[in-house]
């Protein structure tokens, strides 16, 4: 199957209630992750993940389909064509 690399942003709007729940998901897909860039917006009440990802799109659809389904998280992906 085709691998193809992407960046996926992700707010979590309530860190206390999510934070280890992201962490969990984003561990069990760490062989998909090249890069993890992690800020907290304080000014703003919300933390901004950045990763670099280099897998299926199968995989990557996974990842951010459970991130995405958690309350207070929102997730986004773009993925190059090859």
């Amino acid at each position: 199957m085709e691998r193809r690399i992407g960046v996926i942003g992700i707010v979590i709007e309530d860190r206390q209630a999510a934070a280890a729940r992201v962490n969990a998901i984003l561990s069990d897909y760490a062989e998909y992750i090249v890069g993890r860039m992690g800020i907290p917006y304080r000014e703003r009440g919300v933390s901004v993940i950045a990763l670099i990802v280099d897998g299926t799109t199968d995989a990557i659809g996974a990842l951010t389909g459970k991130l995405g389904a958690l309350s207070g998280v929102r997730v986004r992906a773009a993925l190059t064509g090859k």
